[in-house]
């Protein structure tokens, strides 16, 4: 039995996955989490081989709650699923440490090979994926400005890209307006933008949004 904990702050979306999962025998969905907090206390009880884990979680971040989930449960294969675009974000989740990338918007029946495969020990990546990763090692082709960015300014710039105001973003990631407004100001240094028109310009461009 293949034990799943699934950690989105949508539970609409979280009862799709977990109906999806629970169609294959082999697989049990042991706990759900909106949040990295309630996703701790979970753990602290529920049975998990799989953690299916949201990239744009309410205060920390998808790759951030990575980062410390290999330290607290090392031994808990992480598959990131999200509604950014694969070429944009996969490989940045691969390199943090990810054992595979699903996109929410792609066929959900691919969420059961995906545990499947990642339970095993083995990554898991779509063609799209392995594409982009056959030709990053075969084509290294230069970091982009925003590939620099730590997550929390991406997460910014990819918010503002999207229409939200500083209050709103605040309130999303559980930080103050006035450190959001910091986060704005390191992402237009380092892009080299002057406001958030350029901003949002540069996010299209470069399909982040």
């Amino acid at each position: 039995m293949i034990h799943v904990v699934l950690c989105d702050d949508h539970a609409v979306l979280r009862r799709g996955i977990r109906d999806t999962l629970t169609e294959s025998p082999e697989i049990r969905v042991t706990g759900e989490a909106g949040s990295y907090p309630e996703l701790r206390e979970v753990l602290r009880s529920a049975a998990c081989d799989v953690l299916l884990l949201d990239l744009n979680l309410p205060g920390r971040s998808g790759l951030e709650a990575l980062a410390s989930l290999k330290e607290s449960h090392p031994a808990i294969k992480v598959l990131i699923v999200s509604m950014y675009p694969e070429d944009q974000y996969a490989l940045r989740c691969l390199k943090a440490g990810a054992h595979g990338y699903a996109n929410k918007a792609g066929d959900p029946v691919q969420l059961i090979a995906a545990v499947k495969t990642v339970v095993e020990g083995r990554k898991y990546l779509t063609p799209e994926v392995a594409q982009l990763l056959a030709d990053s090692l075969a084509q290294p082709t230069p970091e982009l400005p925003h590939e620099a960015l730590s997550e929390r300014e991406l997460q910014t710039l990819v918010k503002i890209a999207s229409g939200r105001r500083l209050s709103d973003i605040a309130e999303e990631l559980l930080l103050s307006p006035k450190t959001v407004s910091v986060y704005r100001a390191r992402v237009l240094e380092k892009l080299k933008l002057a406001n958030n028109a350029e901003l949002t310009v540069y996010a299209i461009r470069n399909r982040l949004v």
